[in-house]
């Protein structure tokens, strides 16, 4: 379980224009999130220095070890992900 940041201000975080998003968004939205970190991660970098992928937009140092899903939330937390229906 995940106490810190708690889930409402995830869920606000979340919110376009005021309107509460569902507990559902907020799980899909983490979820979506931190497999791509799960994939940045895979591929790493190159030779060259050149890293592929997307980085963690969290301003926390990132330890190979941490829970990409704690990550995700971090970053839903300090409103650097947005969820955009299609």
């Amino acid at each position: 379980m995940i106490n810190e940041p708690p889930v409402d201000l995830l869920i606000k975080q979340l919110s376009p224009d005021g309107r509460e998003v569902s507990r559902y968004c907020l799980c899909v939205v983490a979820a979506k999130r931190a497999r791509q970190i799960l994939e940045q991660r895979e591929l790493g970098t190159s030779a060259y220095g050149i890293t592929y992928g997307i980085q963690p937009q969290a301003q926390q140092s990132v330890k190979p070890s941490e829970n990409v899903l704690v990550l995700a939330s971090k970053e839903i937390g300090a409103g650097k992900i947005k969820a955009i229906k299609d």
